[in-house]
């Protein structure tokens, strides 16, 4: 009886680790049909903060110091999608400072595909793969300083 309760204090640990696994059938995060629909730009993230609208208030986000910028993915469930987003280049002057441009917009249509932590686009070199996260579809440029290091989306 004794071995008999050793082999069982042996196993417990076992059966605690296996029974507390993840098991709630959702490990690939996103579904298709979650994506559906239209994603705004939320977030262009630089890699030092800069004032460029000279209020005194520098800032990582673009989308605070600049009202130009502005941008949407829609994916429509037939596995269609239309980007849109403004074209702008963020130029430095002197002492720290920069200035932002917009012209126009960069447009791109094609099929996307998901594996519910990825999503890839396919028919123009704008957009590639990009990450899923939290709600969110993210676009990691990583340019060097003071460069444009991710486009965050979120659904509108």
């Amino acid at each position: 009886m004794k071995k008999f309760g050793n082999v069982l204090l042996l196993l417990l640990p076992l059966i605690c680790v296996i029974s507390c696994s993840d098991d709630d059938g959702n490990d690939d995060g996103f579904s298709s049909a979650e994506l559906v629909g239209t994603w705004e730009l939320v977030e262009v993230n630089v890699s030092s903060p800069i004032d460029l609208d000279g209020d005194g208030s520098s800032s990582n986000n673009l989308l605070d110091e600049e009202n130009c910028i502005a941008g949407t993915i829609t994916l429509r469930d037939d596995s269609t999608y239309q980007f849109e987003e403004s074209n702008f280049i963020l130029t430095p002057i002197t002492n720290n400072l920069y200035v932002a441009s917009c012209n126009g917009s960069n447009l791109a249509t094609g099929v996307w595909a998901s594996n519910g932590s990825e999503v890839a686009f396919q028919g123009s070199t704008l957009l590639g793969t990009l990450q899923l996260s939290n709600n969110r579809i993210i676009k990691t440029v990583g340019e060097d300083l003071p460069g444009i290091s991710s486009f965050i989306y979120e659904r509108r």
